[in-house]
């Protein structure tokens, strides 16, 4: 496939919100078992290692009118929970034999419980993460919480998972995170060559693919890629950040990008990217799966920061790394982590004398106009100030 074919498959599983490639991946194989996840991370490893699909469950986007959905939570919430639970209500996630709710926000907490309420025929856990990150503590702890985990899924499968299916597991996510390493990469190198609405549409279709079919799309993309010549503009080059758990829509991405900015790093989907170097696959599986979270992950403002002076490390290092002129904070409407952290980080960039422009959506935002044109300003301030 060339790369037109290539994006045209990922926006086609992208906006199948009937997930029709899980049900053709479990149809495929009478037994087979698919688990969804919402964001932000949880070990996938222990799904694969299951034998099971883990399924990326990031809301209806903007293609779905929410409607019994909007019943359960308050209107000064943010979307995400409300177009999930729409998903789950009109059986769209029929498919679906669990869900994991990862620790994000006290939001997604709640909407665990709701879920153990209204499926109640469904496997359903609430995956706490450590607020200690000494191994003795917060590894310990973590381990704990990856064990029960993989003995519910066991049983589940009707076999246990053992420390050699793990292993394998682990390094099919290696050879995974190391394919999106290198689109990042690429993306950052040459952003024209691989824009962040094409780079998008790539990650999304990693949330319903095998891993393995996975790696290979993205190996495939960038190749195709490479042979293209695309046109070069002096687009001022960002790091977008506070997109990590309710997505943008689309054309939020696009509209960024058609008012003169290069995205060369995001925090979309952290779930392909939250760690950030290979996992051994010797020793304890569990326990380097833990310590590569506690010891070798991205920062983010849904995950506790264990020492203060370490607040807007990560995200300086990205604006260095990647070549950056400046940052586009784009959170949804009534996301509290993202929210908050806001103004330190804020605080921050202007100590180091780095422009920022800030803007809030939400997953079925449909005015691009207003977006696009505080991009655009945003775009054009950098040329200028550049050029003084």
């Amino acid at each position: 496939m060339n790369t037109q074919e290539i994006i045209a498959r990922c926006e086609h599983l992208f906006e199948d919100l009937r997930f029709g490639a899980v049900k053709d991946w479990k149809a495929a194989k009478p037994g087979r078992k698919a688990i969804g996840y919402m964001p932000i991370y949880v070990p996938r490893e222990i799904i694969h290692a299951a034998g099971m699909l883990p399924v990326g469950i990031f809301g209806g986007g903007d293609q779905l009118e929410v409607i019994q959905g909007d019943a359960y939570y308050q209107s000064y919430i943010c979307r995400i929970p409300r177009s999930t639970i729409e998903l789950g209500l009109t059986g769209r996630l029929d498919c679906l034999d669990g869900m994991l709710f990862p620790s994000i926000c006290d939001v997604i907490r709640n909407l665990s419980g709701m879920w153990q309420i209204m499926f109640k025929d469904k496997y359903v856990k609430y995956f706490d993460v450590p607020q200690n990150y000494d191994d003795a503590i917060g590894g310990e702890f973590y381990v704990h919480e990856m064990q029960l985990l993989r003995e519910d899924l066991g049983k589940l499968a009707g076999r246990p998972v053992t420390d050699q299916a793990l292993r394998a597991s682990i390094a099919v996510y290696n050879e995974n995170r190391q394919a999106v390493r290198d689109l990042y990469a690429y993306r950052a190198a040459k952003p024209w060559q691989a824009p962040t609405s094409e780079l998008y549409l790539v990650l999304r279709a990693g949330c319903v693919l095998p891993p393995e079919e996975h790696t290979a799309l993205v190996r495939s993309y960038l190749s195709e890629a490479a042979k293209e010549t695309r046109p070069q503009r002096d687009n001022a080059r960002v790091v977008l950040t506070g997109s990590f758990c309710e997505q943008p829509p689309l054309s939020l991405i696009k509209s960024i990008e058609m008012a003169g900015c290069y995205v060369v790093d995001d925090d979309f989907q952290l779930i392909q990217s939250w760690l950030l170097d290979e996992v051994p696959v010797t020793g304890n599986p569990l326990e380097e799966l833990s310590k590569a979270f506690l010891h070798h992950s991205t920062s983010t403002s849904s995950k506790y920061d264990e020492k203060k002076e370490d607040k807007g490390k990560f995200l300086l290092r990205q604006v260095k790394e990647r070549g950056a002129e400046g940052v586009v904070f784009a959170a949804p409407s009534f996301c509290d982590p993202a929210l908050l952290e806001r103004p330190m980080l804020q605080e921050i960039l202007a100590r180091h004398k780095v422009p920022y422009t800030a803007f809030k959506y939400s997953e079925n935002t449909g005015q691009m106009a207003p977006i696009r044109e505080q991009a655009g300003t945003f775009a054009d301030s950098i040329k200028l100030w550049s050029a003084a």
